[in-house]
């Protein structure tokens, strides 16, 4: 009789620790469901470093990862870029904010385009993400006029993307100025071939009546005796007939 009371005591016990253990353990899990509906403001970690940015979000109960990084003219390396969600956006706790950490400008090797024409640098300096700067322009014998004969910054010096490139560009030779002579009252059939020789180009010759004058006489002339003329700026004939 004395062992089934004790057994009987033994079931009682073991059923009211069950119980218990139902009560709290149930109470455990109201309280995380309950933790995990809360819901938080995504604060704004863009430009912070990566232990600010987890600081700021470990108040809130978020966390943090890293989903890549990318160039940027705008942040400074190391520093956030991008977040998502984006700031203010209302989560639950104990979510996991995904960011972009910027490098920084990217950095870019100047080419050498010395020797190079004015506009395949140009296009060179676009492919690796530079900018066209200052350009200026000289006469000099050693270099086919539109070629670069020097550039700012040097070849093969690292910068910062967009940087401006300056050129130096050669216009050539320095072609002489002639002063043009007085045609008029000459013979035509003497004067072109000697302008043509010379190697200066005659594009326009009209004839037109004079009374009392001979044929192929020279009346008019553009530009006039006298004007500074180049061997490629063109000369007009006015003539009789």
């Amino acid at each position: 009789m004395g062992k089934n009371k004790n057994y009987w005591f033994l079931e009682v016990i073991n059923f009211i620790l069950l119980i218990l253990i139902f009560f709290f353990g149930g109470a455990v899990i109201s309280s995380q469901i309950i933790l995990n509906d809360e819901m938080v403001n995504v604060p704004d970690i863009v430009g912070k470093t990566i232990d600010q940015a987890r600081s700021e979000l470990q108040k809130r109960d978020l966390s943090l990862s890293i989903s890549g990084s990318q160039f940027s003219d705008e942040v400074e390396r190391g520093r956030i870029l991008v977040q998502d969600p984006a700031p203010g956006s209302r989560i639950k706790v104990n979510r996991t904010i995904s960011v972009t950490i910027s490098n920084g400008r990217e950095s870019a090797t100047v080419p050498n385009f010395v020797g190079k024409s004015l506009e395949q640098s140009i296009n060179n300096l676009r492919q690796v993400g530079l900018v066209k700067g200052p350009l200026s322009q000289i006469h000099t014998p050693q270099y086919p006029a539109g070629k670069v004969i020097a550039q700012n910054p040097p070849p093969q010096t690292v910068v910062e993307r967009s940087t401006p490139v300056g050129f130096l560009v050669s216009q050539g030779e320095a072609e002489p100025k002639y002063i043009m002579p007085d045609l008029i009252g000459r013979k035509i059939n003497q004067v072109v071939p000697r302008l043509q020789e010379l190697g200066f180009k005659v594009e326009d010759i009209r004839y037109v009546y004079y009374p009392g004058l001979e044929k192929g006489i020279i009346v008019k002339q553009n530009p006039p005796g006298g004007y500074p003329i180049q061997k490629r700026n063109p000369i007009s004939l006015e003539v009789s007939r």
